[in-house]
């Protein structure tokens, strides 16, 4: 057995030289198209709040002035005839039910 700390002789060196070739692709092109989405849907958002809060903060925000809306209403509704008397019912007694009775003893 031989000693792996030992130097090797270039005599004893093998002929074969051994060569890694490793072609790596070029990294890919790197894309970001998701922020011109996502700033236009934020900028609609704000115009939103914006156009909301004007009609909110300014009273409806197309007149002037709130118009009076003290109103008088008169309705005169017809008269309802009146409704006809009933027959007077006549007196029936309640139907007798049996009691239970306890049972005989023996």
């Amino acid at each position: 057995m031989t000693d792996p700390n030992r130097p090797i002789d270039p005599e004893d060196r093998p002929e074969v030289v051994h060569h890694t070739t490793i072609n790596a692709a070029p990294a890919p092109e790197r894309r970001s198209g998701g922020g011109g989405v996502l700033a236009f849907i934020v900028g609609g958002l704000v115009v939103a709040a914006l156009v909301i809060g004007f009609i909110v903060f300014s009273n409806g925000g197309f007149g002037g002035e709130a118009k009076d809306t003290n109103v008088d209403v008169d309705v005169n509704l017809p008269e309802l005839p009146e409704a006809p008397k009933m027959p007077e019912l006549p007196n029936i007694e309640p139907p007798s039910v049996p009691q239970p009775n306890p049972a005989p003893s023996n």
